[in-house]
């Protein structure tokens, strides 16, 4: 790839007699909307026109086909850019983005994680081993039963626990009073255990709601927020990232509504638009994700091949607490593991308590590999 192109690689079905035709068309629909025969100018051939590098036969009617197209392109604008990665050709059912790469450049105008997973265990605390989490829910809580439910979780000694992504400004359960009580919780748990929960508020609405609930998270004292950057939009997660001050975790929310391959979408772009760490749909789980997809997800926001910090991966469905070895096994310290209904589902208080304490137990037990 040449420094200054942006590489995009796709899967296509069509018939081989056409893929010639069809890989020309993808290549233009992306950024000029028109056959080389009607561009009149030499400057826009050369400077909006990119290249074929190479297409593969991965099946029967199926091809992988990398493109480059060029930054300038992109207009060094976030949205600019997701267009030309996918805008037009999002429309056709015959192709998926698989894969994406940018310039340095490009890159470092995004900006990527501004903590990341170094950020997160300064912000954390934790040190040598994978991080632990859990989720506030379900929808219908109210703000003493959120308030409850997380000194609860606080009291096992988990390190991060965040509201699940339908947790609104519910009329019974308000943003503001809710973020406020849960840092309460927290607050009173470290009184027992000596060390203080992570508590991260989910934002969610129009573009000035969630400006204004972070404005309020901000000043209530959160360490952290969370977003679902596909219902907000990407670009608006790049915005947000620049401008608030504290990491961002992503959600998945409505990342399966679009054709884009999820470790390109979640090990890719999330971070690269800003994320800090990225929950994703464990193998095992209610989704359909497999090992060899989830671990491409974690190598992908571990190691980004391109100018910005490597991100926190964090693994959730599917992982219970007979399970964590396993699952450290496979991800390893650099993660962050969340488990919701495998602790939620206690019959009360007590057992949950319990439950979480061996979920941390287990973590903090398994012999990472120094």
């Amino acid at each position: 790839m040449a420094k200054d192109e942006i590489e995009a690689v796709y899967r296509v079905r069509t018939e081989p007699s056409g893929l010639g035709e069809r890989v020309e068309a993808l290549l233009l629909e992306q950024t000029v909307e028109l056959r080389r025969a009607a561009i009149r100018s030499p400057d826009v051939l050369e400077h909006f026109v990119g290249r074929v590098i190479a297409t593969e036969e991965v099946g029967t009617g199926d091809f992988r086909v990398r493109l480059a197209q060029p930054a300038e392109a992109a207009a060094n604008d976030p949205a600019q850019l997701l267009n030309v990665l996918f805008g037009n050709c999002s429309l056709q059912p015959d192709v998926e983005l698989e894969d994406v790469r940018l310039p340095q450049a490009l890159a470092r105008t995004l900006g990527g994680p501004r903590f990341g997973a170094a950020g997160l265990r300064r912000l954390t605390g934790v040190r040598g081993r994978a991080l632990t989490a859990s989720v506030l829910k379900p929808m219908g809580l109210t703000v003493d039963g959120a308030a409850a439910l997380c000194r609860t979780l606080a009291l096992a000694g988990l390190d991060v626990i965040k509201d699940d992504h339908g947790l609104a400004d519910h009329p019974n359960c308000r943003f503001v009073e809710r973020a406020r009580a849960c840092l309460a919780a927290t607050a009173d748990a470290a009184g027992t255990t000596g060390r203080r929960a992570t508590y991260v508020p989910n934002l969610i609405g129009s573009p000035a709601t969630v400006l204004r609930q972070a404005r309020e998270a901000k000043e209530l004292g959160v360490g952290a927020v969370m977003v679902s950057p596909m219902l907000l939009g990407l670009p608006f997660l790049n915005e947000l990232a620049r401008g608030l001050g504290l990491p961002v975790l992503a959600h998945p929310a409505f990342g399966g509504a679009q054709r884009i391959a999820p470790v390109a979408l979640l090990g890719k772009l999330f971070p690269l638009f800003g994320a800090d760490a990225v929950i994703y749909p464990n193998a095992g789980g209610r989704f359909s994700y497999g090992p060899e997809v989830c671990l491409g997800i974690a190598r992908a926001l571990r190691a980004p091949d391109s100018a910005t910090a490597p991100a926190l991966p964090v693994p959730a469905g599917g992982i219970r607490i007979e399970n964590v070895a396993e699952a450290l096994e496979a991800y390893g310290a650099d993660t962050m593991l969340l488990l919701g209904g495998s602790l939620l589902e206690a019959p009360n208080a007590g057992t949950l308590l319990l439950r979480g304490r061996q979920f941390v137990e287990a973590v903090h037990a398994f012999p990472y590999p120094s």
